[in-house]
């Protein structure tokens, strides 16, 4: 019994001494973010945090010399060490495509509108003909809600 209380304040005594030192060892995070968003990349969900002298940049992009470039725009700026883990993402332009057709059938209210769609890096370009005028914007919403549009260019006319 005595043995076991014994071992039970040593290593209460062990942890106390140790904590400081653990807490000490982990450095802070800085966000700088706003600081990289001026350097014109285009990178979505832009992270960038400093951590011991060690930049962290995190985003997506279909552009891998965006990324690139953005991890030379943190070495030019005096980081040394620098992890870009910014994620490229392929272009999905046929499944945008279909996604787009399918969403543009089954919305009632698009009911008797022709529409013929086009993806090319993540641009939609939408032509064909609407019964109403309100059914251009009603078209350009649907679209914009499709994951991975960056842009709608429409070309619509009413018949």
């Amino acid at each position: 019994m005595m043995r076991t209380i014994t071992k039970a304040v040593a290593i209460a005594a062990i942890l106390t001494a140790i904590t400081p030192v653990a807490l000490a060892a982990n450095p802070e995070a800085t966000d700088i973010t706003t600081n990289f968003r001026t350097a014109g990349a285009s990178i979505e969900r832009l992270q960038v945090y400093e951590i011991a002298g060690i930049v962290i940049l995190r985003g997506r992009t279909h552009d891998k010399a965006q990324a690139e470039e953005l991890g030379r725009y943190a070495q030019s700026l005096g980081y040394a060490r620098v992890a870009n883990l910014i994620q490229i993402r392929e272009h999905r332009d046929v499944e945008i495509a279909r996604q787009a057709e399918v969403e543009l059938a089954v919305n009632r209210s698009l009911d008797g509108c022709r529409f013929s769609v086009t993806a090319e890096q993540g641009v939609l370009k939408l032509a064909g003909s609407v019964k109403h005028e309100l059914q251009k914007d009603v078209a350009m919403a649907v679209l914009r809600n499709i994951d991975g549009v960056r842009e709608v260019q429409a070309d619509l006319n009413r018949f």
